[in-house]
């Protein structure tokens, strides 16, 4: 398995948070439940390949210094996940691997959870639409719960942010924003 490594974001991180979540999500706006945020700006964890990674495989391996590239060790983001902090909740507004499969997601969610308990939230909570059956499941693997069905809640998330497409994963109609939480 790649080599890769969580670490919250910084500030310097925001132009390439903005960049990936325009072209995943179409823009840095993100609506949930009637309100819109905007992601690029909110704090959360990403996931890098390589970098301090790379470099610790390549001492693990025993390799000289002189057979390393600083290509070979440069960090390449493969994954973000963002929050939005309430008063003793925490919303989980995005979650974006490049690497499908690999872990990348699990250990973004095992970032965010960590940093819950430490920092006192009692509730972490999210919104996924109708569509995503592989969020649907994802999620409910990791210990989220359903706790609501919002029923053509995209109608007004539309208003708000139309580039929303009708149709969806699965060839399904975009139409419900569907709510899971887990208590910490």
């Amino acid at each position: 398995m790649t080599a890769f490594t969580i670490r919250p974001l910084e500030r310097s991180d925001r132009e390439w948070v903005a960049h990936f979540l325009d072209e995943r999500w179409g823009t840095t706006q993100i609506v949930s439940r009637g309100k819109a945020v905007y992601g690029h700006l909110l704090p959360g964890f990403m996931a890098e390949r390589g970098g301090a990674a790379a470099k610790e495989d390549v001492a693990k391996d025993d390799v000289s210094e002189g057979d390393v590239s600083e290509e070979d060790t440069q960090a390449e983001n493969i994954g973000l996940i963002t929050v939005h902090i309430g008063e003793n909740e925490c919303e989980i507004t995005t979650l974006d691997s490049l690497d499908e499969l690999m872990g990348v997601g699990s250990a973004l969610v095992e970032a965010v959870e960590n940093w819950a308990r430490e920092a006192g939230i009692k509730r972490l909570w999210l919104v996924t639409t109708n569509d995503n059956l592989e969020a649907l499941k994802f999620w409910q693997k990791r210990g989220y719960e359903l706790v609501s069905v919002h029923r053509n809640a995209i109608a007004e998330a539309r208003r708000i942010k139309p580039q929303i497409p009708i149709t969806g994963l699965n060839g399904i109609t975009i139409r419900d924003e569907i709510e899971l939480e887990k208590l910490m």
